[in-house]
This record gives C-alpha cells, structure tokens and sequence, in this order.
C-alpha cells in the first residue's frame, strides 16, 4: 500500500496540470457575438486545419449584413456602449507624435490588439463601428471586454519613419502592461510595417502574433526576430484581391511552412472575396485565441 509520501509526485503532477489549464483559459477571448462573426461555411481545410477555404458571398455576407452596403453595420452586429472606454489621444515620443485612439485599458491590460491600416486610411478607420460589417466594433468589445486594449493609430508612412512610431506605440503601453501579449494587424500596405516590426530587436520579443489582412509578403521575415521566435502569423487573404493576388501570399504562407516545420502560422481563404475581405470577415476571437495559444 502506497503512503502519502509516495502520492506527493502524482499530487504536485495533478496540480500542475491544474494550474497550467487554469492559466489557459484564463488567457483566452470571451465570446462576443459569435454566432455573427463566426465563418459563414468552410468549403475546404489542408495542411492539418491550418489552411481554411472560406464561404464567401457579397449578396449575404454584405447586402443582408449591412443596412447600408459596406458603410453601416445592421444593428445587432454593433454595440457602441465600447466608446465609453474609447480615447482619441496623442502619444510624444523620441520618434514623433503619435496620433491614435485607445479602446480598453490603458494599463495593466492582459492583451493588446493593434491595427495598422492600408493606404488611404488613418486611425479612424480601425474603430469605425460601422464599416466593415461591424468587425472593428468587434475586435474593440473584445478587448474591452477582455481585459485588453485595442489601439488604432496614424503614422507618417509604412517604411522606417512608420515603423519607429508604432515600435515607439508598442514600448509606451507594454511598459503599462509588461505581461500583455501583444497582437499586430495590418491591413494591406500596413504589412510593410509588421514587416518590419518583426525584424525590430526591441519589439519583436514582445510579440505574440502579426495578423496580414488583405496584405502582401516580405521575404526579409525569415531572417528576422520574429520568425527566430516563432511568432504566429495569420493570413487572410480574398481569391479575388487584385491589389496582392492570392497565389503569391498563399505561396509565402507556404513557405513559412517549409522553411520551418511546424511553424505557427493560419491561411485563411475568402472564396470570391476582394481586396477588402479580410478586414470584414477575420473571426477575431478565434484568430487571437490561436495565437494565444500558439505565441511563444
């Protein structure tokens, strides 16, 4: 018969195992609205789930989602009781002034989202309630509602002078919040510029995860910080973008793959979908809860 003495390994084992399933939930996205923004049919998975073909159709998912086609959100999909914790602020910093909105918690926040917009865009756009289907009101309830922040800035351009902003942004509230993982968006030409976050030696250990919406390829990623580090790196992309066509991105997506097997990194494919699809119909919570998951 064992005594307690012989039970103490299994007991530390089985708490371990305790905490270690604690500390994951905790560290994930409450549902928000899922049963809308979730994807509308998956036509086809590869690579193991990691690559998805999703069921897109502008005559559902724009003309019955949008009251006003692809500038206001039917109601149910928006809550816009979020702007009560949303601050249009200035950040003066080393590398300039830096304009943006802050949704959340600006200190001590358990996750931080960033998005960084195309060309044409400002900080406006990343919290629009309305455009997009709703999908920015979203991901700024998700933080909110998680504990996060959710940050949507301007910067001067998507080459050196931008990146040293947003690596300025990133070390201001990470400072505020040192344990929050941190998850950068870039929407179309805005992936100049988690580019070249990720090669930053001061901004890529923070990382947990570059979201390309829409955007295009940069193969300097295999010599940076962020792929040395396995950061997750998540791709959507529509079938029809005309901007950055989808061969190329999901070619570059495969070779994160090859270069690296094993390599946290998500394909998602918008069948028929445009330039602009991606920003519209990226399941957030289910994207940054894989990251979550999978950041190292």
């Amino acid at each position: 018969m064992l005594g307690l003495r012989s039970f103490r390994p299994v007991l530390a084992a089985l708490a371990g195992l305790a905490m270690a399933v604690s500390t994951a939930s905790a560290q994930s996205l409450k549902p928000y609205k899922d049963e809308l923004f979730a994807y509308p049919g998956i036509l086809s998975t590869g690579d193991g789930g990691a690559y998805e073909v999703v069921d897109y159709r502008e005559a559902r998912d724009i003309d019955q989602r949008d009251e006003i086609p692809e500038r206001r959100a039917r109601g149910k999909y928006v809550s816009t009781a979020v702007r009560k914790v949303q601050k249009d602020l200035v950040l003066r910093s080393d590398a300039g002034k830096i304009r943006h909105v802050a949704v959340g918690k600006p200190e001590n926040a358990a996750f931080i989202t960033i998005y960084l917009h195309g060309q044409g865009g400002s900080r406006k756009q990343g919290v629009d309630d309305f455009t997009f289907g709703g999908n920015f009101n979203r991901i700024k309830n998700l933080m909110a509602g998680n504990g996060g922040l959710y940050l949507s800035p301007d910067f001067p351009d998507f080459g050196d002078k931008g990146a040293a902003q947003i690596a300025a942004l990133i070390g201001h509230y990470a400072e505020l919040s040192p344990s929050a993982k941190i998850f950068v968006a870039c929407g179309s030409m805005g992936g100049g510029l988690c580019w070249l976050l990720a090669k930053n030696a001061q901004v890529a250990p923070r990382l947990s995860g570059l979201i390309l919406l829409g955007s295009h390829w940069d193969d300097t990623f295999f010599g940076s910080a962020a792929f040395k580090r396995k950061v997750p790196v998540f791709f959507g992309q529509g079938s029809k973008d005309t901007v950055f066509p989808v061969d190329k991105q999901e070619a570059f997506y495969r070779s994160i793959r090859q270069k690296s097997p094993g390599y946290p990194t998500r394909f998602v494919r918008f069948e028929t979908g445009s330039h602009g699809t991606p920003i519209r119909m990226t399941d957030w919570r289910e994207t940054l809860n894989w990251m979550i998951s999978a950041s190292p």
